[in-house]
C-alpha cells in the first residue's frame, strides 16, 4: 500500500488528506528574448525560494518545467501542449499575447490556470478566457496613461506605430478608445509585420513622415523596437518638432541592457517612455541582492517583468498552499472530448483534465500578499490593484522621471503610493509634469504637426461673388483675389509661427453668387484644404468642417422701405397721446389747487374775490409749464409741492421737445411691417440674397413658405424690389446678414432696418475636420483683434460715408402715460402729504379757536338750520380767515384784554410753534 501511495504521490496525486510530495508547474516563454532573459533567472530563483521557505508548501516540492516558445506562435502552441501533457497544475506565461490567446483555449478545456507575467493584450481579460490570469498590467491602463499625456500637451491627433499581432492590435485599440474620451484620435495606424526587417520599417516611417502629424506612439516588441528608432534617426525623424512616446517595452530594454545601454540612449534621445511603477521596498532590495549574486552582474536593475515573473511563482505557491490546506486532491482525469483522437499520431489523449482546477483558480483570484512588485491582489474585473506607471524622459546618458500616472489619480507629479491614503484634487488643471527635453535637444513643446512635405501649397477656396465685392473679389494680383476677408486671412496667416503657402482657387460661375453650402461641402470632401470669405458659421456647416474664431459679427436682420414724415398743422400734438394730454391737464389744475389751498391763509397773492382766486389757480397752474409763474409761495408745504412739480414739469418739457424733434426728422416705414412676427404672419413676398444661408433659415426654422421667397443678387436688385413692393412684383422686406445690410444702407437711404438682429452668428474661415490650422488661425484672429489690425482692415474696406443710415428700428414715437406714471405718482403723493399736514394744522387750530374764543356769525341765525351744516359753514369761514387774524384773536383772548365779538375777524392761532 505504501508503494502505491508513493506511486500516486509521484504522479502528483494524494491519498486522503496527505500532501503530495511534488506539484508541477510549467513556464512558457522565449528563452533568448529580452523579456525571456530577464525572467528566466527570476522564475528559477522564485522556485528555489519557495522550496526553501518552510512556511509555504511544507512537505511538498514545487517542481518547474520550462519550455522555449522560440518567438513562434506555432512552436509556442506545440510546446504548450507538450507541457500540459505532463500533468501541470499551473502554467506561467506565455510572454506573447498571440500565444496566450491560443493556449487559453487549451487551459480552459483542461482547467489549468494560465498565469502570464507579460501578456498585456486587454482582450485576454474577456470572459472567453476564464483560466487566464494576468499577473502584470493590462495595456488598457498603459494606453490610458498615454492618452493622458497627449491630452496634457494638448495634441489632438497622433500616429500609432505598432506590430500587427494580437499584442499590437489590442493595445492600439485601447489607445484609440482612451483618446476618444479626451476628444483626440489616432490619425493613422502604421502597422509593422511581426519580425519586420529594417527596409520594411524604413519604408513605413517614410510614409508616415510625409503626413502632417508629428506625435508618434510606438507599441512594439522589445526585441525589434530599437530598429524603429534607428530607422527614424537615419531619416531625420529624431530632430526638433517630433514627439515620440514609447510604451513600457522600451523601459524593459533599458532596464535589461548590459553593455549596449549607451547605444540605446543615443537612439532614443528626447523620447517619452512608460515604465510600470513599482515602489521601492525591502523585499525588492533583498531580491536584487540575490539577483546580483546569481547573475554576477551588479550593474543590472530589476525590470518590471522580472519582478512580475518572480511574484507569479509565489502567486501559484500561495494558491496551492491554500488549495492543499483545504484538503483538495491533486488529480487528473481523461478528457472525454479527446478520446476520439486516441491512437492518432498527435497523442492528444495524453492531455488530462485537472480535476480541481477550478478550486485552484479560485485561490489564485483570491490571492492577497505583498511581493517584490507590490501588493498582489485582483479586482473584480480580474486586474491587479493599483496600476501605475512612471513617465520617463530619455536624455543624455540616462533618463529622469517627469511624473506618474495611476488609475487613482491620473497624471501626477507625486508617486502614487503617496496618494492612496490622501484626499487630493486631481483636476487636470492642477497637473504640473516635469520639464521635458524633446528630440532635437529643445525644451519647447512641439506643436505636434507640420504641413506635409508634398511641396504643394494649401488649396483655398474663395467664392466668386458678383455683389458686395468689398468682402472678396477677383483681381489681377498674383493671388488673384482681394477684399476684406482676404486681407484678414493674410494678416492672420502672417502671425503664425510657421510658414504657410496658399493657392487661392475661385469657386463659382461669375454669373451669380455661389452657394456657400456647396463650397463647404467641397472643403469637407478635401477638394479644398480650406475656404475663406464671407462664410457664415451656422449649425449645418459646423457638422462638416471646422471653423476659426469669427472675425466679424453677423446675423439676420430685416430691411424695409422708409420715408420722411410729412409735417401738418397738428404735428405738435403727436409727441403725447390723447390720454397723456388729458392727464397732464388735470394734473396741472390739481397741483394749482393744492398750492392755492396751502398758500391761501398766509399769502395775499392767493386771496381776493372768488373769481380772482379761480383765475389765480388757473394762471399759476399752467404758467409753471414755462416756469413763468409770478406768484411767490411763502409756506413750507407750498414750496415743497411746487419744487416736486417743477421737477416733473422739467422732465415733461424735455421729453416733449425730444419726441417732437424725433417725429419731425426720423424716417417711418411705408409698409405695415413692424418686426419679424408681423412679417411671418403676413403673406407678403420676402427677398433674400442668392447663395446665403438665409433661405434655409427662413424655410426650415421660421416655416415661411418657399413660394414667398424671392432671390436677389445685388444691392440694385434689393432697391428695385423694395421700391416695387410686394404687390407689384417686388418684395415687402428683405432678410439678409448684417454686414451686407450695412453696405446696402450706406448707398440707399430710402430704406431702413426693422427691429434688431434676430440671429447671432459670425463669419469665419472653414478648414477640413480636425485641421490644426483652424485652432492656430483662431488664436491669430484674436491677436489681430487685440492689436487693432482687424479694425483697421475693417475701416479700410467697409467704412462708407455716402449715406448715414440710422439702424434703429422704427416704432411708435408718441409718448404715452406709461412713460410718466412714476413721475406723476411722486407729484400726487407730495400733494397728498402736504394737504394732510395742512388740514391737520387747520383742525387743531380750529378746535382751539372754537374752545377759547367761540365762533359766532354776525348774520341772523336761522332756527331750522341743522347743527352739522352750521359747523361746516363755521369751519369754512374759519379756513377763509387770514392766519394773522386768527393768531391775534387767540393772543388777545389768552391775555384777557378783549372779548371776541360774534363774527370778529381777529382770532388767535392755536397751532403749536
Amino acid at each position: 500500500m505504501a508503494g502505491v501511495a508513493k506511486q500516486m504521490a509521484d504522479r502528483n496525486g494524494t491519498g486522503g488528506l496527505a500532501r503530495p510530495a511534488e506539484v508541477r508547474i510549467g513556464a512558457l516563454f522565449t528563452f533568448d528574448s529580452v523579456i525571456g532573459k530577464a525572467v528566466r533567472p527570476a522564475i528559477e530563483l522564485a522556485v528555489a525560494d519557495v522550496n526553501a521557505d518552510p512556511s509555504i508548501l511544507p512537505g511538498t516540492n514545487l517542481s518547474l518545467l520550462m519550455q522555449d516558445t522560440n518567438c513562434s506562435g506555432f512552436v509556442g502552441t506545440i510546446e504548450a501542449l507538450q507541457l500540459l501533457a505532463k500533468d501541470m497544475i499551473s502554467v506561467l506565461g506565455p510572454q506573447s499575447s498571440a500565444i496566450a490567446h491560443v493556449i487559453s483555449h487549451a487551459v480552459n478545456e483542461l482547467h489549468v490556470p494560465l498565469i502570464s507575467f507579460a501578456a498585456s493584450d486587454p482582450t485576454l481579460s474577456s470572459f472567453e478566457y476564464p483560466y487566464f490570469v494576468r499577473a502584470t498590467l493590462s495595456d488598457n491602463f498603459q494606453m490610458d496613461a498615454i492618452a493622458g499625456i497627449i491630452s496634457y500637451y494638448q495634441w489632438k491627433e497622433v500616429i500609432a506605430i505598432y506590430v500587427d499581432d494580437d499584442y499590437g492590435r489590442g493595445g492600439i485599440t485601447a489607445l484609440g478608445d482612451a483618446l476618444a474620451k479626451r476628444k483626440s484620435k489616432i490619425a493613422y495606424k502604421a502597422k509593422l509585420p511581426p519580425g519586420a526587417v529594417n527596409t520594411t520599417i524604413q519604408d513605413i516611417l517614410m510614409q508616415v513622415n510625409e503626413m502632417e502629424y508629428r506625435v508618434y506612439v510606438v507599441h512594439v516588441n522589445p526585441d525589434s523596437g530599437l530598429n524603429i528608432f534607428s530607422a527614424a534617426k537615419s531619416l531625420g525623424m529624431m530632430s526638433s518638432g517630433y514627439v515620440w512616446i514609447a510604451t513600457d517595452w522600451l523601459s524593459t530594454v533599458i532596464d535589461t541592457s548590459e553593455h549596449g545601454n549607451s547605444d540605446v540612449m543615443e537612439l532614443t534621445q528626447g523620447v517619452l517612455v512608460l515604465r510600470q511603477h513599482i515602489a521601492n521596498s525591502n523585499i525588492q532590495h533583498a531580491l536584487l541582492s540575490k539577483w546580483n549574486n546569481l547573475t554576477g552582474n551588479r550593474s543590472l536593475t530589476l525590470s518590471s517583468y522580472t519582478m512580475r515573473a518572480y511574484d507569479s511563482v509565489w502567486l501559484v505557491a500561495h494558491a496551492v498552499e491554500q488549495f492543499l490546506s483545504e484538503g483538495n486532491a491533486v488529480s487528473f482525469s481523461a478528457d472525454p472530448s479527446l478520446l476520439a483522437t486516441k491512437g492518432s499520431g498527435l497523442q492528444l489523449d495524453s492531455l488530462k483534465i485537472f480535476s480541481n482546477g477550478d478550486k485552484l483558480l479560485e485561490k489564485v483570484w483570491g490571492a492577497n500578499f505583498t511581493g517584490v512588485s507590490g501588493p498582489v491582489q485582483f479586482t473584480l474585473d480580474r486586474n491587479l490593484i493599483h496600476p501605475a506607471y512612471d513617465i520617463l524622459n530619455i536624455g543624455g546618458t540616462g533618463f529622469r522621471t517627469i511624473g506618474y500616472w495611476s488609475n487613482f489619480s491620473g497624471l501626477s507629479a507625486v508617486a502614487p503610493e503617496n496618494l492612496y491614503s490622501s484626499a487630493m484634487n486631481f483636476s487636470t488643471n492642477n497637473i504640473e509634469l516635469g520639464g521635458v527635453i524633446w528630440p532635437g535637444q529643445t525644451s519647447e513643446k512641439p506643436r505636434g504637426w507640420v504641413f506635409p512635405y508634398h511641396g504643394k501649397p494649401l488649396r483655398i477656396g474663395v467664392p466668386l461673388r458678383t455683389s458686395y465685392k468689398e468682402f472678396v473679389m477677383q483681381d489681377n494680383s498674383p493671388d488673384g483675389v482681394k477684399g476684406f476677408s482676404v486681407d484678414v486671412f493674410k494678416a492672420a496667416i502672417s502671425l503664425l509661427p510657421y510658414p504657410v503657402t496658399c493657392k487661392f482657387v475661385l469657386f463659382g460661375d461669375g454669373l451669380k453668387n455661389p452657394s456657400y453650402n456647396d463650397l463647404i461641402q467641397k472643403v469637407s470632401e478635401n477638394h479644398f484644404d480650406a475656404a475663406i470669405g464671407d462664410i457664415a458659421i451656422v449649425t449645418n456647416r459646423t457638422r462638416l468642417v471646422d471653423f476659426t474664431q469669427p472675425y466679424i459679427e453677423s446675423g439676420l436682420i430685416i430691411v424695409a422701405p422708409a420715408r420722411h414724415i410729412e409735417s401738418n398743422a397738428w404735428a405738435f400734438l403727436k409727441p403725447f397721446t390723447f390720454q397723456m394730454w388729458c392727464v397732464l391737464g388735470v394734473l396741472f389744475l390739481f397741483v394749482g389747487s393744492v398750492v392755492w389751498i396751502l398758500e391761501h391763509r398766509t399769502n395775499t397773492e392767493f386771496r381776493g374775490p372768488p373769481r380772482q382766486q379761480v383765475m389765480t389757480v388757473c394762471w399759476f397752474s399752467f404758467s409753471t409749464m414755462f416756469f413763468a409763474h409770478r406768484e411767490n409761495t411763502v409756506s413750507a408745504l407750498g414750496r415743497f409741492v411746487l419744487l416736486i412739480w417743477l421737477f416733473a414739469v422739467l422732465i415733461i418739457n424735455s421729453s416733449y421737445t425730444a419726441s417732437l424733434t424725433s417725429l419731425l426728422t426720423v424716417q417711418e416705414l411705408t409698409s405695415g411691417i413692424q418686426g419679424l412676427d408681423s412679417l411671418i404672419s403676413s403673406t407678403d413676398a420676402i427677398g433674400y440674397q442668392v447663395g446665403s444661408f438665409s433661405k434655409n433659415y427662413l424655410v426650415e426654422e421660421l416655416n415661411i413658405a418657399e413660394s414667398r421667397l424671392v432671390p436677389l443678387n445685388s444691392p440694385s436688385d434689393y432697391a428695385r424690389a423694395l421700391e416695387l413692393g410686394s404687390g407689384n412684383g417686388g418684395v415687402a422686406a428683405i432678410i439678409d446678414e448684417l454686414p451686407y445690410v450695412e453696405i446696402f444702407l450706406s448707398r440707399y437711404c430710402k430704406f431702413k432696418t426693422v427691429g434688431e438682429v434676430f440671429t447671432k452668428s459670425g463669419w469665419g474661415f472653414a478648414f477640413t475636420r480636425d485641421s490644426p490650422l483652424a485652432e492656430d488661425l483662431s488664436t491669430a484672429i484674436l491677436a489681430l483683434s487685440e492689436n487693432g489690425n482687424l479694425q483697421r482692415i475693417h475701416d479700410e474696406w467697409l467704412t462708407r460715408a455716402e449715406c448715414s443710415a440710422d439702424n434703429s428700428g422704427v416704432g411708435s414715437n408718441s409718448l404715452s402715460l406709461s412713460s410718466f406714471w412714476g413721475l406723476y405718482l411722486i407729484c400726487g403723493l407730495a400733494c397728498v402729504l402736504a394737504l394732510s399736514i395742512f388740514f391737520m394744522r387747520i383742525f387743531c387750530q380750529y378746535s382751539r379757536y372754537n374752545n377759547q374764543v367761540g365762533v359766532q356769525f354776525q348774520e341772523p341765525q336761522i332756527v331750522n338750520r341743522p347743527a352739522r351744516l352750521t359747523t361746516i359753514k363755521s369751519l369754512i369761514s374759519f379756513v377763509d380767515k387770514k392766519e394773522e387774524e386768527v393768531k391775534n384773536a387767540l393772543k388777545k383772548k389768552t391775555n384777557g384784554s378783549q372779548e371776541p365779538n360774534i363774527g370778529s375777524t381777529e382770532e388767535q392761532s392755536t397751532l403749536p410753534p
